[in-house]
């Protein structure tokens, strides 16, 4: 049997704040960066709820490779664009310092419903996340493989934590983007589904009940998305560079890959329930890669790094037929020299100065570290 390691494509959506250049506080850029950014790369760039935060989306790519251009040529063009209207940008899972209450919303039908639904939750809802995409045979493959690739979520997010400071506070977390996030309705670590038909009637349920009108309003940390033929991973913090962002998009496709093998050999990982699986979540989010998550099989704790390597050496085997090995040697990287929010935590330490931190950040965007 030949497996068909091209059908795993990889689409990149990231978010960024928007700064202001003397200041460093969050922006409004009335949707200017937008309207320059679509002039050149059309709708890969879009407005967001809050008008201090811009989107942007990658082309289907075909690899890891083709996804590092898109990402870098993306943060480049929409840099250039905001240096050239006076603002700056920076990735972060959330602002060190500015406060919701002050940034302003944008005026478009969905965000009105959502905030006229949600209220505050959605007001408050000043994060910025990395999502990305890994192409699907098949819905039924969709599903099968968010189902096993669910317990690997902690062990990826805790790479990317990168939101340590809140409204001007030392939060104590590694990501406190997640905290935030929690307020929603339909968020967090997923159930698993019997079948892609499972997954569709509770889709349809919540539709003929009014609970949402589409199921984009799923939320979740990584989702059969509604209409493609992905998996959506959207439980990572927006990572501070593109290397960051490469290696974990990479981690996912890689781990998609694997449980694609497994299954041609009629293997499968096993699969956790959802209590035990947040367990592990709660510690990345609180910890990084500081601290200690539970290795199920074992029934005990383990050092967050050695499960991290143990991840790499699970996904070995797929890394030569995805042409990702050299991306995937990043998280060794990020493994020795920390994450965003402990290169964060690093800068206050020194400073003492949350707006050295914003700074920090904003000079990161365009780095390779």
């Amino acid at each position: 049997m030949v497996l068909n390691y091209k059908a795993f494509t990889l689409g990149i959506e990231e978010e960024y704040m928007v700064l202001d250049p003397e200041t460093y506080e969050l922006k409004s850029h009335d949707q200017k960066i937008v309207q320059e950014g679509q002039k050149s790369i059309k709708d890969k760039v879009k407005a967001e709820m809050h008008q201090a935060v811009v989107e942007v989306g990658t082309d289907i790519c075909q690899d890891i490779d083709e996804a590092y251009k898109d990402v870098a040529l993306l943060r480049k063009t929409i840099s250039d664009i905001a240096e050239g209207l006076s603002f700056k940008l920076g990735a972060s899972g959330t602002h060190p310092f500015s406060h919701w209450q002050s940034q302003l919303i944008t005026d478009h039908q969905r965000y009105n419903e959502i905030i006229a639904e949600l209220q505050e939750a959605a007001r408050s809802n000043l994060i910025f996340g990395l999502h990305v995409h890994v192409g699907m045979e098949s819905r039924e493959l969709a599903n099968h493989i968010a189902n096993s690739t669910r317990y690997f979520l902690p062990h990826i997010f805790a790479l990317s934590t990168n939101s340590p400071f809140w409204e001007g506070r030392l939060t104590g977390y590694k990501s406190f983007r997640t905290k935030v996030f929690d307020k929603f309705p339909r968020t967090g670590i997923p159930d698993a589904f019997e079948s892609i038909e499972a997954y569709d009637n509770y889709v349809k349920m919540l539709i003929k009940t009014n609970c949402i009108d589409n199921a984009k309003k799923i939320w979740w940390d990584l989702r059969v998305h509604p209409f493609f033929n992905t998996v959506e991973f959207r439980i990572c913090d927006i990572p501070m560079t593109v290397d960051e962002t490469i290696a974990i998009a990479a981690l996912f496709q890689a781990i998609c890959a694997r449980i694609y093998m497994l299954r041609s050999k009629n293997l499968n990982f096993i699969q956790y329930s959802r209590a035990l699986i947040n367990e592990n979540k709660w510690r990345a989010s609180r910890y990084g890669l500081d601290g200690r998550l539970i290795d199920f099989g074992k029934e005990e704790e383990v050092n967050t790094r050695a499960l991290i390597y143990e991840l790499l050496d699970f996904i070995d085997p797929v890394l030569n037929h995805l042409g990702s090995r050299h991306r995937v040697e990043y998280v060794h990287r990020i493994l020795e020299q920390g994450t965003g929010a402990d290169r964060q935590l690093a800068v206050y330490e020194a400073t003492n100065n949350l707006k050295e931190v914003a700074r920090y950040i904003s000079d990161s965007f365009l780095a390779i570290l």
